[in-house]
């Protein structure tokens, strides 16, 4: 069967449609509102804290591309994100595509 080619939002959602891409997403969501936490608290008592590297982290290798910027750099935590789980979502079609192929076709991949 041939492939046809999908639109840039088409694309998007098949492979951010799915359960790995998507707890990913969930997770980065969950890191950036703690960071939010631990910031807003820790600027009200007038301490430093590092918790933002956790964002990049979670986000990496992606949004490491985007620290050298200075400020505007943060851009690369949703860049970073949807990225990796484009990226996620992508392997996630492919094993799970390559697993019903094979079973429709009688060869087992166990």
């Amino acid at each position: 069967m041939p492939k046809t080619s999908r639109s840039l939002p088409q694309a998007l959602r098949h492979y951010l449609a799915n359960p790995l891409a998507l707890g990913y997403l969930g997770v980065v969501l969950a890191v950036c509102l703690w960071v939010a936490v631990v910031t807003f608290s820790a600027a009200s008592s007038g301490d430093a804290s590092f918790a933002g590297v956790w964002a990049i982290l979670a986000t990496a290798p992606t949004s490491l591309l985007f620290t050298f910027a200075g400020p505007i750099g943060l851009i690369g935590i949703p860049i970073g994100a949807v990225v990796q789980a484009f990226a996620l979502g992508a392997l996630y079609r492919h094993v799970t595509e390559r697993r019903t192929h094979g079973t429709a076709n009688g060869v087992s991949s166990a």
